[in-house]
Order: structure tokens, then C-alpha cells, then sequence
């Protein structure tokens, strides 16, 4: 095995001879790979094509010894850390320049018990593979709404979909997690054991070790959910998010209605003459009875002149998968996003004239619907504090020409602007871009010091430093 030039994390370089990487490797399951290494392009590569990084070394993890094999290597030789497990953040930090990645991406086994309603998932699961296996019971958390999103990055920064407003957040449905530290211990974090660990790793992301399995509490909600989209024209679209206000103010925990405004994209029950012109649309979905569903989706459907309504029974697999076209991998994206505790008319008048200066057919701006019992949770509870949010806005740039990337952008930054003075400050840790370190405060609001306080005591050095990053306090 050759030797390798890898990153530290003071800066320098270490020169890793080949009696240590055979050292290293003959202890583990998985494989050291090199950039010269066959796979090894695979194993750097991420869903954000904006994040092009070279890791000097990747390990492949094949399980939990690995994992601690590989953090103790990374200490010891002081090397600049990162950790993959599905690489679908926005912020790419999964990857880093010339240092050691921890690959979990073989990590990806789901296993439910039916008996008890719950899943022991490893990291690089994505929500399709949990999906899928839970959904044999007629089982389900809550999660996002992209399938192939990975689990661990999910569920670290809190988590939230079609189900929130019913279950809560993804973290609110943990019950516990295996996680390997700095100091390269397996630990098991519970409301019981490791308490505080267990606290820090519901909302605060990766700094506080590596998780290698998680445990859900699921829910006994059937295969089929009462789902679709209401596709209007763009022209209706002040008038109609006036209504939206109202209508989304006394609604159900079990209804949750996003909007999306974008260019319309080539669907089947489009108009071919809509194809590629603005649009605005409802996502909607409620879990449970599919008659009262459709009671409580009667106001809004009779909303306009739409161009296509097509909500139906859906199974949850495929529901859970319907945005997966719009959000391939290989895009070139850059996102910016605010939390509301309301949205104001004067807001949502914004929202619009941005979403009528769309840079590319693939840019869509969203809004996220809260509330309901992911507002019943005191802020303190999980490292998670935005439980007074009722709406997400998320600026979701997305284009593939790199000579498009300064107008996009800067259309994104333009628009995150425009609408800073009607939101509450804070920010969904895992919609935050690779530029925004100063929101880190924001996005922890008042949990941020105890979080410091516990990264203190379990990565003192910031081993775990390539995220959206809690310093040592």
C-alpha cells in the first residue's frame, strides 16, 4: 500500500507511511481508498455538484468497529476530519480538502420490529430504504421528502416532512442512538444514559461524535395517505397565498399544506403549454382518515381555475418519493433559508415577485408548513429550539452550467434580503449553505451554549469539525 499526504487540522500536512496504512487497514472490515484507488470518485462525490473536495484519504466503513478504527486514527495523527453518510447536505461538509473522510455509505441496514413499533437504522440508510422496510408493517416516521436523503444527516439537524405536524420532528421520534466519539468510545445515548449527549445530538448535528445506529419509535398510520398537488397559474398566485394564510391557521395536525412556486416542470398531467412557465402549487398530505381528509381539503380545492388537481390515495412510498425527479444528484445547487413565526401578506408579496425572476427552470422556492406538534415541545427539550417556527422558507437555487453561478447566486442572497425583516432570525441547521458560519448562533438560538458546554466535554480538540460547527465553549 502506498503512503498518503493528508490534511491536518492545524494546518499542516502528515506524511502517513505505508507500514501505518497497512497497519490500519489489516484492522478493518472496509477499505482505505487513496485517490489513485479504484472507487474513489465514488466515495467523494456528493449530491451538491457546487462541492468538488478532494479527501486525501476515505475510509469505507463496513460497521462500528471501523468507524472506530478510523476516528482513532484521525486523532492520533491529528488529521482534518470529515464523515459521509448519505452526502445530500446542501453545505457538503461531508467531504473535506486533503484530510481523512469516514465513509458510512455501506453502513445502511434498516431493521423494524413490528412488535414493539420501532427501527434500529444505520447511517447511511436513506428515507426510501427506511421507508420501504417500514412500510411492510404499515409503519412510518416522520421524515423529508426526498427519499434519497440520508438518514443520519436528517435526523442530526432535526428532521421534518409530510408527518411532522402529526408526529413531530424526526428527533422527537428518537429513542435512542449508538454514537462513537472523539476519543473513539462506543457509547449508547438515551433519555436514560448519556442523557446529555443524547439532548446535544437531536438538533446539533455531527459535532458531537459519529452515530452509528439510530432508534425510532414508529407509527401504526397504514400504507396510503391522502396526497397530491393543486398546480395553479402564477398570475393567481397573491391572491391565492391570502387564502392560504387563513386556510393553514386552524388546520388539523394531521393536514399539512406546503407551497412550492417554480417553473413548471414537464409532469404528465401538465399541459404541454405549461410546461417551463411559473406556476404555483399546493403540496398537500393528511394522515388519517382519507373521507375526512377530503372534508378538510374541500376549501382549498375550490380555490381558482387550477391548471391540474391531482390529489388521490397514495401509497407512502411513493408519495414519499414524488419530488425525487426535481432533486437528482449531479445539479449544482445553493439554498438560503428563513424560519417564520408568521408570514405576513407583505411577505408573501415578496416571495412572489422573487419567484416571478426565477434565474433557471430548476430554481423553486418553498414553503414549508409547521406547526402542530412539532410546536408542542419546549424549546430547551432537544438541542432543536425553533419550536415556535409555523413556516420554512427555503430558496432552493439549482442549476447545472457553472458560468450560471454568480447569477444564482446571487438571486438567492438578493431574495434571503428582501425577506430577513419578517423572519424570526433563527434557520433550519440543515437547509444552512457552506457560507453562512455566522448563522450558527441563530440556527441554535438559546440552546447554543449548552451545546458548547457539551461539546466541551465529548470533542474538546473539534475533531468533529467539518459541519455547521459548535465550538468547544
Amino acid at each position: 500500500m502506498k503512503q498518503a499526504t493528508l490534511q491536518s487540522n492545524t494546518g499542516g500536512t502528515i506524511q502517513v507511511n505505508e507500514e501505518e496504512l497497512g497497519t490500519l487497514q489489516h484492522g478493518l472490515r472496509g477499505e482505505i481508498c487513496l485517490p489513485d484507488d479504484p472507487g474513489y470518485d465514488e466515495a467523494r462525490n456528493l449530491w451538491n455538484a457546487m462541492i468538488d473536495r478532494r479527501p486525501g484519504m476515505v475510509i469505507r466503513c463496513q460497521g462500528t468497529v471501523d468507524v472506530i478504527q478510523a476516528v482513532n486514527f484521525a486523532r492520533e495523527h491529528q488529521l482534518l476530519l470529515s464523515v459521509r453518510s448519505g452526502g445530500h447536505n446542501i453545505a457538503g461538509k461531508a467531504s473535506c480538502d486533503g484530510g481523512l473522510m469516514i465513509d458510512l455509505s455501506p453502513m445502511k441496514s434498516v431493521r423494524v420490529n413490528p412488535f414493539d413499533q420501532t427501527a434500529r437504522v444505520e447511517p447511511a440508510a436513506t428515507l426510501g430504504d427506511f421507508d420501504k422496510e417500514a412500510q411492510a408493517f404499515g409503519l412510518a416516521a416522520p421524515l423529508g421528502i426526498n427519499s434519497t436523503t440520508g438518514v443520519a444527516g436528517l435526523t442530526l439537524g432535526g428532521g421534518f416532512g409530510w408527518m411532522s405536524r402529526k408526529y413531530g420532528l424526526t428527533i422527537d421520534n428518537l429513542l435512542s442512538a449508538d454514537v462513537v466519539t472523539a476519543e473513539g468510545q462506543l457509547l449508547h445515548a438515551s433519555e436514560h444514559e448519556n442523557s446529555d449527549l443524547f439532548w446535544a445530538i437531536r438538533g446539533g448535528g455531527g459535532n458531537f461524535g459519529i452515530v452509528t445506529s439510530f432508534e425510532y419509535q414508529l407509527h401504526a398510520i397504514g400504507n396510503e395517505v391522502l396526497s397530491g398537488l393543486v398546480v395553479h397559474p402564477f398570475d393567481q398566485a397573491s391572491e391565492l397565498l391570502g387564502k392560504y394564510l387563513d386556510y393553514v391557521e386552524d388546520l388539523p395536525d394531521e393536514m399539512t399544506c406546503w407551497v412550492v412556486l417554480r417553473k413548471a416542470p414537464p409532469l404528465p398531467f401538465l399541459p404541454e403549454q405549461w410546461h417551463g412557465k411559473e406556476v404555483m402549487i399546493f403540496a398537500v398530505c393528511y394522515v388519517g382518515d382519507m373521507q375526512e381528509g377530503e372534508r378538510v381539503m374541500a376549501p382549498m380545492r375550490s380555490w381558482g381555475d387550477p391548471i391540474a388537481d391531482v390529489i388521490s390515495p397514495h401509497q407512502i412510498i411513493d408519495w414519499q418519493s414524488a419530488f425525487d425527479p426535481l432533486l437528482t444528484e449531479g445539479a449544482r445547487n445553493y439554498w438560503k433559508s428563513h424560519d417564520f413565526n408568521e408570514l405576513s401578506r407583505v411577505a408573501l408579496d415578496t416571495v412572489v415577485d422573487y419567484a416571478g425572476r426565477l434565474p433557471t427552470p430548476e430554481c423553486e422556492i418553498f414553503i414549508a408548513h409547521m406547526g402542530g406538534a412539532t410546536n408542542r415541545i419546549e424549546a430547551d427539550a432537544t438541542a432543536y429550539p425553533h419550536r415556535d417556527t409555523e413556516f420554512v422558507l427555503n430558496v432552493h437555487t439549482r442549476w447545472g452550467d457553472p458560468a450560471e453561478d454568480e447569477i444564482c447566486v446571487d438571486w438567492a442572497r438578493q431574495f434571503f434580503s428582501a425577506t430577513e425583516s419578517y423572519a424570526n432570525g433563527g434557520v433550519y441547521v440543515n437547509f444552512m449553505s457552506d457560507d453562512e458560519a455566522e448563522r450558527v448562533e441563530a440556527a441554535y438560538g438559546s440552546n447554543y451554549h449548552r451545546l458548547s458546554a457539551i461539546k466541551s466535554t465529548y470533542d474538546p480538540e473539534n475533531l468533529f469539525r467539518m459541519n455547521q460547527n459548535v465550538r468547544p465553549g
